[in-house]
């Protein structure tokens, strides 16, 4: 069963009436405290222009435990010769227009809509979203962004204009030893290289309450 959110109260259902693709509810709002209430409870939006905002909890997640993340041995040496200059939080709306213009394989426009992008602006303006910048010679050649829920960061997107910078990025926010879990939602063959695996959303659940 899918829910209608109702737009006057901040509300999701059990994460665990979720369909099986793991859509769990449509309408309501991209409100800052709307997200924040998702994002706490394991749920986030997902939807394409001109759709319904959709919330999905996946029964699996795929993530990243920080200390076993994969670092291949060419990146090793990307890293070890420092190649790009990595930074935080210093060009969060450069790096989401970015993630939102770069084409996907199999995936036509994107479903980081201009509300989606204003939303998370102001997340971010309030301390809950993060970036991660990746530059060569002072010019962005890819980042990531996502939220700090506790001592998990739920990745939303990610993007490379150069090769290896959005894998530097994840490897840089692994490597900080602030996140207990990258949470980086659903699989995809980029990822699981570099060590993700699926877990429960019980298991999911309990790492994202814990403070």
């Amino acid at each position: 069963m899918i829910f209608q959110l109702p737009e006057q109260e901040l509300i999701f259902p059990d994460p665990s009436l979720a369909e099986p693709d793991g859509l769990l509810a449509i309408g309501g709002d991209l409100s800052r405290d709307r997200l924040i209430l998702a994002y706490q409870h394991g749920i986030f939006p997902w939807f394409s222009e001109g759709d319904p905002i959709c919330w999905f909890s996946p029964h699996e997640r795929c993530v990243i435990y920080p200390n076993q993340v994969k670092v291949s041995k060419s990146m090793k040496k990307v890293l070890k010769d420092e190649i790009f200059t990595v930074t935080m939080d210093t060009a969060f709306e450069e790096v989401i227009a970015s993630c939102a213009q770069t084409p996907r394989r199999d995936q036509d426009g994107t479903w980081i809509t201009t509300a989606m992008q204003d939303a998370y602006i102001d997340l971010h303006q309030n301390g809950w979203a993060h970036s991660v910048e990746v530059w060569y010679d002072d010019q962005l050649a890819g980042g990531l962004y996502g939220m700090h829920i506790n001592n998990v960061f739920c990745g939303e997107s990610m993007f490379s204009l150069m090769s290896n910078a959005s894998k530097t990025a994840l490897i840089w926010l692994c490597q900080t030893n602030k996140f207990s879990l990258i949470d980086c939602q659903v699989p995809n063959d980029h990822l699981l290289s570099l060590g993700a695996e699926m877990i429960s959303r019980e298991t999911y659940t309990a790492i994202l309450q814990t403070k």
